[in-house]
């Protein structure tokens, strides 16, 4: 298997150049987690860094490269995303207008309102 030396910005791993394997298109992969063992023996905690191209360097544009930026929140990816998927769902917004736990709108009376 083929591996490129990226570069890692923030996090624990900020500064440090790790060797990453390439998948079949000859890039890293989007998102790279690294388990990091609990010393008291629980269970790992994951540092999760998302693929970015580096900036261009020099008068010619071609293309540098990558390297890896730590994602703080963690957030887990969708996977593969399909031109015929769904969007991902808007955030709950919580206004306060008795939407909570499974309530009916304001203005939209139920069998239960009666």
């Amino acid at each position: 298997m083929k591996s490129e030396d990226t570069p890692f910005e923030g996090g624990p791993l900020d500064g440090r150049v790790l060797p990453v394997l390439l998948g079949m298109t000859g890039h890293p992969p989007k998102v790279y987690r690294v388990p990091v063992p609990d010393a008291a023996g629980g269970p790992p905690t994951v540092l999760v860094y998302r693929r970015v191209q580096r900036p261009p360097s020099g008068r010619f544009a071609l293309h540098p490269g990558w390297k890896y930026a730590y994602d703080p929140a963690g957030g887990k990816g969708r996977g593969l995303k399909w031109p015929w998927s769904r969007p991902d769902p808007a955030p709950d917004r919580g206004t306060g207008k008795g939407t909570e736990h499974g309530a009916t709108p304001t203005g939209k009376p139920d069998d239960a309102d009666e």
